[in-house]
């Protein structure tokens, strides 16, 4: 079976189109007598006569006519594939899986950086995960998920590489009937209040890293936390909440979260208690599409720095 440099269809498809060698020559910028020369190798290749070869230019014989439509349409399918693998590389094209959890969600910097990378990649197929912490870092480590939206933090050891995109406040969340809260807008409270509440956190083998940073602040305001309830998503937190099974705190982004029944309240400073947001990627190299949506992610927290 023969094997044809692509190099030498073009040149072909050019003598074809300007039935001349010298017109064909001076449009691929080289010169006429190397140019005849590989018409005669591509010729020799294929066993075949391509061209009539007339005093006054070139005339495709049969095999030179079977030849061309093929000829142009391998250049075209050559050129695309090669335009796909570029724009692949550039994160124009191709897919990415974006994982978050619940609560990141609902804070506004999240959509915005979808939004950003949606407008800057439309070609690229975007799929959406939502899963807890804990298993998002998983996916992220084997692979199916390319970037994701979590709480908490964890240690480079794991594959895994990781920024904070930002940090909040953190809220306590009352039910309404609460005798802090009820019948009254209660608009701070100190954390060494909550020293005898029942509190319901989000499950630490799903969000180690905020759960820590919770006992920790309890404990830096000097008293241990009573967890009554864990809850495997943040946002069931709140549903526990409001039926009056204990108090949450949650990042202050959860209060656009419209569930009756609960209260927010601010948590007085100074406290450590903030809600970091990361964004965590395989430590390995990464797709044009996953470094794009990093680079807006990046971009879009330091144009909010600069709002303040």
């Amino acid at each position: 079976m023969a094997s044809v440099d692509l190099r030498l269809l073009r040149y072909f498809v050019a003598v074809a189109e300007e039935s001349h060698l010298t017109k064909a020559a001076a449009r691929l910028g080289i010169r006429q007598p190397p140019l005849s020369q590989q018409i005669r190798v591509l010729e020799q290749e294929l066993g075949v006569t391509l061209f009539h070869r007339l005093p006054r230019g070139m005339e495709l014989t049969e095999s030179g006519r079977a030849l061309l439509d093929d000829a142009r349409n391998i250049i075209a399918l050559t050129e695309q594939a090669v335009e796909g693998v570029r724009r692949v590389s550039l994160g124009e094209a191709g897919r990415l899986i974006v994982g978050f959890t619940g609560s990141a969600a609902f804070h506004p910097f999240v959509p915005s950086v979808i939004r950003r990378f949606r407008e800057v990649a439309p070609n690229v197929r975007l799929v959406l995960e939502e899963s807890s912490t804990g298993e998002l870092m998983e996916d992220v480590i084997e692979g199916r998920v390319d970037v994701a939206f979590i709480r908490g933090a964890y240690g480079p050891d794991r594959g895994v590489a990781m920024e904070t995109v930002l940090e909040e406040t953190m809220l306590a969340a009352f039910p309404a009937d609460h005798p802090a809260v009820k019948g009254r807008a209660r608009k701070r409270i100190a954390l060494s209040e909550l020293a005898d509440e029942s509190l319901i956190l989000y499950r630490r083998h799903s969000g180690p890293g905020l759960y820590d940073a919770i006992i920790a602040a309890c404990s830096a305001a000097g008293f241990s936390p009573r967890v009554a309830q864990e809850a495997p998503r943040m946002l069931s937190t709140l549903s526990l909440v409001a039926a009056g099974l204990g108090v949450s705190l949650v990042p202050a982004s959860l209060r656009r979260v419209n569930i009756e029944g609960v209260v927010y309240v601010s948590v007085s400073q100074p406290t450590e208690l903030r809600a970091p947001l990361n964004l965590i990627w395989r430590d390995a190299p990464l797709s044009g599409a996953a470094r794009r949506l990093i680079e807006e992610a990046r971009q879009h927290r330091k144009e909010s720095l600069a709002q303040g």
